[in-house]
């Protein structure tokens, strides 16, 4: 008996082939992706280890110049936070008033000034 030979049309098979190299592009990608991530992971624990370095560098500081201070019969005044104020407008012009006045308070009647 003769085997029944089953036809496949060439569409499909284009298709199929389409499939098989979009698939293997995603699987490239998802590697090259878990690669970068990696290395940006690694990079941000680099930055957090130096920020904590740099904060604990300067508690040092501050504790040592405290035992200074003592030492020599002085006061040791704590250094004071620093706080920045910024705000982004456009101008003065075509504002509602009660913005404007807000910006007036705050000396801010002019860009750049």
């Amino acid at each position: 008996m003769a085997e029944a030979v089953t036809y496949v049309p060439e569409s499909v098979l284009k298709k199929r082939a389409a499939a098989d190299a979009e698939r293997a592009n995603k699987i490239a990608a998802r590697i090259v992706a878990k690669k970068r991530a990696r290395v940006k992971r690694q990079d941000i624990f680099k930055r957090a280890e130096k920020y904590v370095r740099e904060y604990k560098k300067q508690e040092q500081s501050i504790l040592r110049m405290r035992r200074e201070a003592k030492k020599a019969g002085n006061y040791f005044r704590e250094p004071e936070t620093k706080v920045y104020f910024v705000i982004r407008i456009r101008g003065i012009m075509g504002v509602s008033p009660k913005v404007r006045k807000i910006l007036q308070l705050l000396r801010l009647r002019q860009i750049h000034n």
